[in-house]
């Protein structure tokens, strides 16, 4: 089978890489620099709803059930679409395959994830936590024992990025995670508020000053880290206002590394305890400074940084001392493994 192109529609930008039988991925900047022997397009689509737990191939049917959960990730299932239509117009006679982050969240119990809200909500609307992220916890549940070298039955994931999370993984299957029904809930984020007390967003819209729609628009694209300092909510921009002593800045920083740390201990209880936690994606490999906030804030649970090696970590290392309880790993984010993967399995059973 030849090489899969990935698409990764994210909330943030578009990526797009070339992963070859052997997984190595190259980035590529439009679908002309894809190869001629081209397998198959996988898509990353964020939100899958209650119907995808498994990869599909992309038909009009499918289409339309990913258009119907835009409402739910806007951010994200809305630029999928986007691309899934230049990418299907730009390579005729390849397959393109959805793959759902989603997905991973499926083996969530019920505990975990029902609500305490009316059944007619469950049952009619389909309101529970769905989880999202799943691409990027999936590979790094299957990281961190390599990287550890010994099995790791317990793990807290934290996918720090443009839009962040936190799950529990036992024994590599998702028990419960920080984003819900959409990949607003959970801890602040760059642009987006996580979880508010819905109370005050019902508060908003009696007052009369905003719609729905732009309340919406506000908790996905004005809150978060932008909300708490204004300007682009970046973490090496905060970073870098707070070292020059911007207040402002300190809180939002304050504000974020308190909520992480306490979604780890959360998730570390649905776990049933800790071995190891895992900082991933662009916050999470390249900010030393939020992995040492939110691990000393852990030091109950028996999380013991070690600053020099956190100070100079690359991918995929430990960053924890020997006599850390907890092991304390930076995983480099690879969602297109994963999808590439998916798209190669779906195929195989389909020939077979």
């Amino acid at each position: 089978m030849g090489p899969v192109l990935v698409v990764n529609a994210g909330s943030t930008n578009l990526k797009l890489h070339v992963v070859d039988e052997e997984e190595h991925a190259v980035a590529v900047s439009s679908f002309a620099e894809a190869p001629a022997d081209l397998a198959a397009v996988a898509h990353r689509v964020v939100h899958g709803g209650a119907r995808f737990r498994e990869p599909v191939l992309i038909d009009a049917e499918v289409r339309t059930r990913i258009s119907e959960l835009v409402a739910l990730a806007p951010l994200h299932n809305a630029p999928a679409l986007k691309a899934i239509e230049a990418a299907e117009q730009a390579l005729v006679h390849v397959p393109h395959l959805a793959v759902f982050d989603t997905a991973f969240h499926h083996t969530i119990s019920d505990e975990a994830a029902v609500y305490a809200v009316p059944a007619r909500w469950r049952e009619e609307w389909g309101i529970r936590r769905y989880g999202f992220q799943g691409l990027s916890v999936a590979w790094t549940a299957e990281r961190v024992p390599q990287i550890v070298g010994e099995p790791v039955r317990r793990l807290v994931v934290c996918h720090l990025g443009g839009g962040s999370s936190v799950t529990a993984v036992v024994e590599g299957r998702s028990v419960d995670t920080t984003m819900g029904f959409t990949p607003l809930e959970g801890v602040p984020m760059t642009t987006r508020a996580g979880s508010v007390d819905p109370g005050a967003l019902l508060y908003v819209l009696r007052s009369g000053a905003l719609d729905s729609a732009a309340l919406e628009h506000e908790l996905n694209f004005d809150s978060g880290l932008r909300g708490l300092a204004g300007g682009s909510g970046e973490m090496l921009e905060l970073e870098g206002r707070v070292e020059g002593g911007d207040e402002a800045a300190k809180l939002a920083l304050d504000v974020y590394v308190h909520r992480l740390a306490a979604a780890v201990a959360a998730m570390a209880a649905a776990a049933g305890g800790i071995d190891a936690l895992a900082f991933t994606a662009g916050i999470g490999e390249h900010s030393p400074l939020v992995r040492e906030r939110v691990c000393m804030r852990l030091a109950f649970l028996g999380v013991v940084l070690d600053k020099a090696r956190n100070r100079d970590a690359g991918a995929d290392a430990v960053v924890s001392t020997p006599e850390s309880a907890v092991r304390v790993v930076v995983v480099r984010a690879r969602e297109e493994l994963v999808a590439a993967r998916a798209a190669r399995a779906l195929l195989s059973d389909r020939r077979a």
